[in-house]
């Protein structure tokens, strides 16, 4: 008989995150203790946070995160930055050498802030600007990865588990109003820094249990947008279909769970009018961008998370609360771990969007 962690776990890779309502600001250390009684649902291959509110004295620039395979990319690519942005700060990104994470690339980080002649040649607003400097980066760049580029936010991750990765990164000296954590049991794709959780665009994050079947199609359509999918993992598609669907169709939160966990045609069937004319536009006029597959995501952006399942629940989350506090997890001993008096604990139904917004001015 094979004992636990001898077998592959079909429901595999660990997701959780916890936001403060107020905006108070957390040690990476809850969000670290809430992967550990998930080891068994990774396998090494991947582990990763995303945090909100970890540099306020930086607030107002964006925070590019970068691999680098060798200090002449770093060196090319810095050049480049040059070009499009005023540098305000440039460091290495602080970490803790540890037996488990080795291989690691150069990591750095740059406070950035777009130069006005950039944007008047490229005729377009500050976010775009960022976006389509991260994609030609990424795209263009052999050895050099922006792996995060929001403000006032950061991505950390790595090839290893995840609690060891939290270790690595320090994260016990970073605070942040909201965390979200992956561990990574990649199936289709391959285990490397790149492909690790979260997948970060501006202030958007993912982090993902599951495996997307439509990912071709949502691929082909959102690439005619001038997204490029190449860090090797379908999960990336889902940090630029949120993109789009929020920043350049400004749809609401409610309305992009709509288009990615879309509703029966049955479901939709038996709704009043209203909400049967508004969902049946959604599925028609974005139906290559409805994600098929079994499916948990946690969804970070500015001042809030959402958390949603495909719509038939086929990966586990569980969501909890206490005080100011909301935690959501792939198991409920995750939330346990970061509050052993956590209340209220539910499993959110199939394609209904949890959605947790930090008060108005609390960060």
């Amino acid at each position: 008989m094979k004992l636990e962690g001898q077998v592959r776990i079909p429901s595999g890779c660990a997701i959780a995150a916890v936001i403060s309502r107020d905006g108070k600001r957390m040690s990476g250390k809850m969000i670290c203790q809430a992967m550990k009684p998930m080891h068994e649902r990774s396998n090494g291959l991947g582990g990763g946070f995303a945090a909100y509110g970890i540099y306020p004295e930086y607030k107002d620039f964006y925070a590019l995160h970068l691999f680098f395979n060798e200090r002449t990319t770093r060196k090319n690519c810095e050049v480049f930055l040059k070009e499009r942005f005023e540098i305000v700060k440039s460091e290495i990104i602080p970490t803790r050498k540890i037996p488990a994470i080795t291989d690691e690339p150069i990591l750095w980080r740059y406070f950035v802030a777009p130069l006005r002649s950039a944007l008047m040649a490229m005729q377009v607003d500050e976010r775009e600007f960022v976006t389509r400097t991260v994609m030609k980066i990424n795209t263009e760049m052999p050895g050099a990865y922006v792996f995060s580029s929001g403000k006032n936010m950061g991505a950390f991750k790595a090839v290893g588990f995840p609690e060891d990765v939290g270790v690595f990164y320090r994260l016990e000296e970073y605070a942040g109003y909201s965390w979200t954590a992956h561990g990574r049991y990649p199936t289709n794709t391959p285990g490397w820094w790149g492909g690790a959780h979260p997948f970060t665009l501006l202030d958007y994050s993912i982090v993902h249990n599951g495996e997307i079947s439509s990912f071709d199609a949502n691929r082909r359509f959102i690439e005619m947008f001038g997204y490029k999918c190449n860090l090797q993992t379908d999960t990336e598609v889902i940090t630029y279909i949120m993109d789009y669907l929020l920043r350049l169709q400004g749809l609401t939160l409610e309305e992009a769970a709509s288009v990615i966990a879309a509703p029966f045609w049955s479901t939709i069937q038996k709704k009043d009018e209203a909400q049967r004319r508004q969902l049946s536009y959604l599925r028609t006029v974005f139906s290559s961008l409805l994600i098929t597959g079994p499916f948990s995501i946690v969804f970070g952006f500015e001042g809030g998370l959402m958390a949603l399942n495909d719509r038939l629940k086929l990966r586990s989350m569980v969501v909890g609360e206490k005080d100011d506090k909301v935690f959501i997890a792939s198991e409920e001993a995750a939330i346990r771990a970061m509050e052993p008096h956590a209340e209220n604990i539910w499993a959110p139904a199939g394609g209904e969007p949890v959605i947790v917004n930090v008060k108005d001015g609390a960060f």
